[in-house]
């Protein structure tokens, strides 16, 4: 499979299930964000699971404010979190309407629109322009304007395709990062999943 072979978007049946289950299946799948007449895109290869009020690390346990409001709603959608007062982070909403879920997107093998990374990135390895939540959102220009976005929607401007990316070795799992106050289980639930040998394309577009 190259970076020019045709693709469909996920539909929204894909996201309307058990966080876990698309978690894993999000990794080497293709998240596009058009900007410009321009597609800017990478192979998903990091993803965490947050799953419900219940989740201590979860931004949903407490309970639905105005920041979560987006976890609560219809699967499908984006939920652009910000961070450490400085970051954004891309959450995709999963499971049913009402139960607030997501799995954020940690990190991607950067694909189309390699010089429009590289140049809101800096200096930087073309392998390191978006791996981590922040880079991602960075490179690909994510922010609070696209926070409940329809990524299943025709006219989307951000969204996954069915394509994927050949796996060169096991997905991995283990402890999400940063959740050092929350409380155990939550704290080292292995519910990080990253794709650790994927093969790149053989063509990507600059």
């Amino acid at each position: 499979m190259t970076a020019r072979g045709a693709s469909g978007r996920l539909p929204r049946t894909f996201f309307a299930r058990p966080t876990l289950e698309v978690a894993r299946d999000l990794l080497g799948r293709r998240l596009v964000r058009l900007e410009r007449g321009r597609r800017l895109s990478g192979w998903i290869v990091e993803a965490e699971a947050y799953i419900g009020p219940e989740d201590l690390g979860c931004h949903a346990h407490v309970g639905r404010t105005r920041r979560n409001e987006v976890m609560w709603g219809p699967p499908g959608h984006a939920y652009v979190s910000f961070t450490y007062g400085m970051h954004w982070c891309l959450n995709i909403v999963t499971e049913a309407d009402g139960r607030p879920a997501a799995v954020l997107l940690r990190g991607l093998l950067p694909d189309e629109g390699l010089a429009t990374m590289r140049r809101r990135r800096g200096r930087v390895p073309d392998e390191r322009l978006a791996d981590g939540p922040a880079k991602l959102c960075q490179a690909l220009s994510i922010d609070g304007r696209l926070n409940g976005h329809d990524l299943c929607s025709a006219e989307a401007r951000l969204f996954l395709e069915t394509s994927r990316l050949r796996r060169g070795g096991p997905v991995t799992a283990g402890p999400r990062v940063g959740l050092n106050t929350v409380p155990e289980p939550w704290k080292s639930m292995p519910w990080r999943f990253r794709l650790l040998q994927a093969v790149p394309p053989k063509e990507t577009r600059g």
